[in-house]
């Protein structure tokens, strides 16, 4: 059934108001499993976080943690099995003038309820890590250049609220346009030990990232450091004892970032993902890496591995001696669990669906982790962590939607290059040859990334039910097909990727129950770029909505905070203008027809308002139709799930408009 637009219960307004699953995390005895479940407050403002319990065995039902509260989030267990968090609770003992300070702090529950607070951080805490056994905490916390320690951190904080200072002064850190710190602030690692936190990190010109990780004796610390200023290709994984400060190893690579160091059960080896970004001549590239902590030795854990998964996280064997691991990946369309064996073999534990926060029992036997799928978001399961191709046990936890307003399949194509394609179709309730449904086109964001797993912002189900098939390719630069796929894309921003899009598009509209005379192109970020694209390519499509999308690619190069990355890509404009000439959507924008709907957040650091602004500017002087959805404090996505009813009642309406030729419908909350 097609849900009526007058509905107050329409799907958008459902998914806008429905629970989330975010992390999952496993005591260090396998007994206890913890949830974070995101709610939308009552003002529908903003969504809070609570803990849920979850039972591992599946046969009792799951219930909020006692003791917690609404904003506590990033749950972790320490050694004893003491729940830690993240929390914005009122601070026990605040640093600063201001009493009332909610600055997040690293709090402890234990089973009984009892919270207490464990560090309190000037400007708070982003993220922490705990060692698996021993009473050692990592955190990551801010530091101005000049500052070493806390203290000092604190009075210079309280100096300037006293004297009402806003102004920032950076000096090697890159500015922020929207930066509402005290000055140019660096992520630092802190140590917490019986005797008190201590800085680890802080050498001049270089910044920690805030990527941690504590062998399991807490004797070490590894974190990734990257020099401030420009923003080099490069950064340096740093080990160091954590009782004297002393560095132990650093490891890098010219041209490669690493990220998510993991220490193996016996702590002589440190994992990380290593990444090639993307530039002009090389396509990205991204593996999983092992260093020998007393040789140095850098070695390839998956060197024939082309599924190109982008491997997230190792998450390794708990027991000392063994070197098997598990990790997460693309590949085509899911986003499956791989087992990584001693000897380097490399099995598939699921068929289908995307998995992530992947938890491993004590034994090593087996695996808890959170499944999404195109049409399901995240629910909690319990896998084995040997069987290959496996279908999961789904456990008992909030945020299960149960209906959805139509079926999912998918369609396939071959590039003009003779590359096999394929994406996921969305075909709405009723659809059929005698009565085709209207298309909506709608490339992912990245560009390196898949539809793969449920996505809560640009979801195809609420098109669905307004009546829409919806198409969601996966066109070169998508993640899961190859490294072939990265190469086909490379410096090709809007050549091949856009012509794997029109060409999924054409096979879809083969089908005898899709309308090739009511389609429509909408996009976020990189999708928006393509759809900014399509707007000056051809006039083939009733109406393009273009969201947080890149526009004018020279401009862009001054104003996000992705400079470096960017330009490693496209170059200099002034002596790589042939790259702008192909690849910036604004040099042809006299062929724009169709009409638009721009949506942009005023916040938004990737691509700043300019290049929403400069889209509408170029729209009207030419007279093309165009309305401008923006939301002055959204920032790259849209969060606020108010914000979030309007935005798809606004595309939708827009879409009837334009695609169907229904009256104009002015949304009720604008």
């Amino acid at each position: 059934m097609i849900h009526d637009p007058d509905d107050a219960a329409s799907f958008h307004d459902l998914l806008a108001a429905q629970s989330r699953l975010t992390d999952l995390v496993l005591s260090p005895d396998g007994t206890r499993l913890i949830a974070s479940v995101q709610s939308v407050n009552e003002e529908g403002s903003g969504h809070v976080a609570r803990f849920w319990e979850v039972d591992p065995h599946g046969k009792g039902d799951s219930r909020p943690v006692v003791g917690c509260v609404e904003g506590d989030f990033a749950p972790a267990f320490a050694a004893d099995g003491t729940l830690l968090f993240l929390s914005g609770r009122e601070n026990a003992d605040p640093i600063g003038e201001n009493p009332d300070s909610h600055d997040v702090s690293l709090w402890a529950l234990s089973e009984r309820g009892e919270a207490r607070q464990i560090v309190r951080h000037p400007g708070g805490i982003s993220a922490f890590t705990s060692a698996a056994t021993a009473d050692v905490l990592a955190y990551t916390a801010d530091l101005v250049p000049g500052t070493a320690d806390i203290e000092t951190y604190a009075a210079a904080r309280r100096e300037h609220e006293r004297a009402m200072v806003t102004a920032a002064l950076y000096e090697q850190t890159a500015a922020s346009a929207w930066s509402a710190a005290l000055g140019p602030d660096e992520p630092h690692t802190f140590v917490l030990r019986s005797g008190g936190p201590a800085v680890i990190t802080g050498s001049q010109g270089l910044a920690g990232t805030g990527d941690a990780a504590l062998s399991p004796d807490g004797s070490l610390v590894a974190y990734t450091q990257a020099a401030t200023g420009w923003a080099p290709d490069t950064n340096t994984v740093v080990v160091t004892d954590t009782a004297t400060g002393m560095q132990q190893r650093t490891f890098s690579r010219p041209g490669h970032q690493y990220y998510r160091p993991a220490f193996t059960a016996d702590g002589s080896a440190l994992v990380c993902q290593r990444q090639r970004e993307e530039t002009y001549e090389t396509e990205w590239r991204v593996t999983l890496v092992a260093f020998d902590l007393v040789s140095g030795e850098e070695s390839d854990l998956l060197p024939d591995f082309d599924n190109w998964p982008w491997p997230g996280r190792a998450v390794l064997s708990p027991v000392p001696g063994d070197a098997t691991m598990w990790f997460t990946g693309d590949e085509r369309g899911h986003c499956p669990v791989f087992r990584r064996d001693t000897d380097g073999t490399i099995t598939r534990l699921t068929t289908s669906g995307a998995y992530t926060s992947l938890c491993v029992t004590p034994d090593g036997a087996t695996l808890f982790a959170l499944r999404s799928a195109m049409d399901s978001p995240p629910r909690v399961v319990r896998l084995d962590a040997v069987t290959p191709d496996q279908h999961p046990v789904f456990l008992d936890a909030p945020g299960e939607l149960r209906s959805l307003p139509g079926a999912l399949t998918e369609v396939h194509a071959q590039g003009d290059d003779g590359f096999p394609l394929r994406g996921w179709l969305v075909l709405p309730e009723g659809a059929s040859p005698e009565r085709p449904a209207p298309l909506l086109v709608v490339p992912h964001g990245g560009p390196q990334a898949s539809w793969s797993a449920w996505t809560w912002s640009w979801n195809p189900w609420p098109f669905a039910a307004r009546g829409y098939a919806v198409l969601l390719p996966d066109p070169a630069l998508s993640t899961g097909y190859g490294q072939r796929m990265q190469e086909r894309g490379r410096g090709e921003y809007g050549g091949q990727p856009y012509r794997d899009v029109i060409a999924l598009a054409d096979a879809a509209l083969g089908r005898a129950d899709l309308d090739a005379t009511r389609t429509a192109f909408a996009g976020w970020s990189y999708g928006g770029y393509l759809a900014n694209r399509a707007a000056t390519s051809t006039d083939r499509f009733k109406a393009i909505v273009s969201a947080a999308a890149m526009w004018n690619l020279e401009a862009l190069q001054t104003d996000t905070d992705m400079r470096a990355y960017f330009r490693k890509i496209f170059g200099d404009p002034r002596t790589q203008r042939e790259r702008y000439v192909a690849n910036s959507p604004h040099l042809d924008a006299a062929r724009m027809k169709t009409p638009m709907l721009i949506v942009h957040g005023g916040r938004d650091q990737r691509v700043p308002m300019g290049q929403a602004l400069s889209l509408h500017s170029d729209l009207v002087r030419l007279g093309v139709p165009v309305r401008f959805l923006h939301f002055p404090t959204e920032g790259h996505t849209v969060e606020v799930p108010n914000h979030i009813r309007i935005m798809y009642e606004t595309v939708l309406n827009f879409l009837d408009h334009h695609v169907l030729g229904q009256e104009w419908r002015r949304p009720a909350m604008l």
